[in-house]
């Protein structure tokens, strides 16, 4: 009987319990869960298979504390040179930058499990894609051919790709003969409000600007149908900020970054800024470009002779930037490099020396200090996230 009463008794004490006690207990126990989730988002990596090193895409969980990274999956898949994720993280796209006629194909993603599963592929409409993205509703993806000089716009469904909406031709060259003979599509980004598709191609100095129907996936000539770039420049990726007020535009063939103030459409050059030191000498041959998360620095890859990140300071209210040094990445030919979701680390992949350098960032100044860690993995080119 006394036991009985000890147990009615406690239970009881618990009853009494305010329901707001509980429940925040309760609520500090799956925020406390869902920290720890966020602190491990999946990374992804492209890589070139042609090299004999690579299989496809590879899947790592990422600890955004430490910096290590853990293999998890992979998806054999030819030459997947450029990834992209989708606004719900439920699929990932990818070019295939093969030779002659290229493809793009579609993955479903696994968030419990890590792991890819292939969907389908259709044809990209061009020869050597290099460059997709998907549209903000996430209905659409948009494939830049850089063989061919062309772009193509594809529906999806459930992850799905279908036949192509819309396909545009650029037609011109350049005064850089090796690289300018023709025109090269290099990249196809979706507008911020998603209502322009903008296509930067290297081979006619141009970004070409079009309207894009977010419900049919059309495109048309923009008001201003293109911005011109200073001639053999080569205009290779474009990074919008998080207020969609200013642009940035990476060169390839001259190692700049062109500052652009943006509305509706239509571009206002503000700054042309190198991504070299003044005294260098080298080859140039610069890629990709990104924000740091917070919007505070800028940085860009430089391939080439250098093998190097350019980290500029931005002014959030003037969109500009001021140089405030150079950081070797410690391997060969610097593709796409990419921030963690949180912004502590940066990973930097190198094509020839088949690695990932990982930097740690100092979010007060800007500069990167080497971890020490590496990613061994073949012809790494593209860093991608699923949180």
């Amino acid at each position: 009987m006394k036991r009985f009463f000890l147990r009615y008794a406690t239970l009881s004490a618990f009853a009494l319990l305010p329901f707001g006690l509980i429940y925040g207990q309760q609520k500090h126990k799956q925020q406390h869960m869902s920290d720890k989730t966020s602190d491990q988002p999946y990374l992804l990596l492209g890589t070139y298979t042609n090299s004999g090193q690579s299989k496809g895409i590879y899947v790592y969980k990422f600890n955004t504390q430490t910096g290590e990274a853990t293999p998890v999956s992979e998806a054999a898949t030819s030459n997947p040179s450029y990834l992209a994720v989708s606004p719900d993280r439920h699929f990932v796209y990818a070019v295939n930058e093969d030779g002659g006629p290229g493809s793009v194909s579609s993955f479903a993603f696994d968030h419990a499990s890590g792991r890819l599963s292939f969907i389908n592929k259709v044809p990209s409409e061009g020869q050597w894609p290099c460059y997709v993205s998907v549209s903000r509703n996430g209905k659409f993806i948009a494939v830049a051919n850089y063989g061919s000089g062309n772009a193509a716009v594809f529906p999806v469904s459930n992850g799905s790709i279908g036949a192509a909406a819309d396909r545009v031709q650029h037609a011109g060259t350049g005064p850089v003969t090796d690289r300018q003979e023709k025109a090269h599509a290099h990249a196809a980004i979706f507008s911020p409000d998603n209502k322009y598709l903008f296509v930067n191609d290297l081979g006619i100095d141009k970004i070409m600007c079009y309207n894009f129907a977010a419900s049919t996936g059309k495109l048309t000539p923009a008001t201003a149908p293109f911005v011109q770039v200073k001639p053999g420049s080569g205009p290779r990726h474009l990074v919008f900020d998080a207020s969609g007020k200013f642009a940035y535009l990476m060169t390839e063939l001259s190692g700049e970054v062109l500052v652009y103030a943006y509305a509706d459409g239509r571009f206002t050059l503000l700054q042309t800024i190198s991504s070299h030191p003044a005294d260098f000498k080298g080859k140039i041959g610069s890629a990709d470009i990104h924000l740091s998360p917070d919007g505070n620095f800028l940085y860009a890859s430089n391939r080439g002779d250098a093998n190097s990140l350019a980290i500029f300071k931005r002014d959030k209210s003037s969109g500009k930037l001021t140089s405030i040094g150079f950081q070797s990445t410690l391997g060969v030919m610097p593709r796409n490099f990419n921030f963690d979701p949180g912004g502590n680390f940066l990973l930097a992949a190198h094509q020839e020396s088949n690695d990932v350098v990982i930097f740690k960032v100092d979010k007060k100044t800007g500069l990167l200090t080497d971890t020490g860690k590496r990613i061994k993995v073949g012809s790494p080119v593209c860093v991608q996230w699923v949180e």
